[in-house]
């Protein structure tokens, strides 16, 4: 096999990583329209993440916060965002670079994206999927999925190949 020295996955990455940017540019801009509401999902530990001591302590590793109704000093950069954010009637201030993010929701219409994120802030290329479909990832990076089975009972690793002549208009 052929290595990627062009590195794709990066690309790849950092478009979709453009697309949680916009959708902050847009909340920032012109707030969340109708149902509109975002859940992003971080590594505390990732490089350049700051958040209060006390935040820190009750999530060591990852923290979800939601971009709803209640959210103010929406900055939104190229590398990172910073919003404040009420826990328990304090408010808090959260600095987060994009690559610290490991997962990106807007449940409203059903669409997520998620990434993985290693200790050193690296980024591995996420998958597009509706948010019905994400998998929690493993410590390796990999989906933590159960193994099916096909039709005559034998094991299969998860991948399959799919015919395209069944979503061929006939």
């Amino acid at each position: 096999m052929t290595d990627d020295l062009m590195r794709y996955d990066q690309m790849v990455e950092s478009a979709l990583r453009a697309v949680v940017r916009e959708a902050l540019v847009r909340a920032r801009d012109e707030g969340l329209p109708g149902d509109h509401h975002f859940y992003l999902t971080f590594r505390t530990t990732a490089p350049g993440v700051s958040i209060p001591d006390y935040l820190q302590d009750q999530y060591p590793e990852e923290m979800t916060i939601v971009l709803q109704h209640q959210f103010w000093d929406l900055t939104v950069e190229e590398d990172f965002f910073a919003v404040t954010l009420s826990f328990k009637n304090r408010p808090a201030e959260l600095h987060i670079p994009y690559a610290a993010l490991s997962a990106f929701v807007d449940p409203s219409v059903k669409f997520g994206l998620q990434f993985t994120v290693d200790a050193t802030g690296s980024v591995s290329v996420p998958a597009i999927r509706p948010e019905g479909d994400l998998m929690p990832m493993a410590e390796d990076g990999t989906e933590s999925t159960e193994e099916s089975a096909n039709e005559d009972g034998e094991e299969q690793d998860g991948a399959e190949v799919v015919n395209l002549d069944q979503f061929r208009k006939k």
